[in-house]
């Protein structure tokens, strides 16, 4: 509980500069994911792009079978890392956006 004007005022610059650093880290993190997001679909575009010059360059259709196989197989393996990676980042976020936070959490009595 807060007793004096001055634990109040300090006890507001704590929040407002543990908020700053959780607005900072909120930023990089946001940032990252939209680069890999923007990675992912540059390299998903390429390899789809290629998939469909072989498919279209296919003399039997046994061949165009096995091609696009090939294609879905890798673009499937390709999303679920994707989403792993996506989902790892989205956890670092959450925790490294709250670590400014745990020492003003850890005073409130239980």
């Amino acid at each position: 509980m807060v007793q004096s004007p001055e634990e109040f005022q300090k006890l507001s610059k704590d929040n407002i500069d543990a908020a700053m650093k959780s607005f900072g880290t909120l930023s990089k993190s946001a940032q990252a994911i939209a680069v890999e997001v923007a990675d992912y679909t540059k390299t998903s575009f390429e390899q789809g792009t290629a998939a469909l010059e072989k498919l279209l360059g296919a003399k039997s259709v046994e061949q165009a079978i096995e091609i696009q196989q090939s294609y879905l197989k890798s673009a499937y393996e390709g999303a679920v890392a994707q989403a792993t990676k996506i989902g790892e980042l989205y956890t670092e976020l959450a925790k490294e956006t709250y670590r400014p936070f745990e020492s003003a959490f850890g005073k409130f009595p239980r």
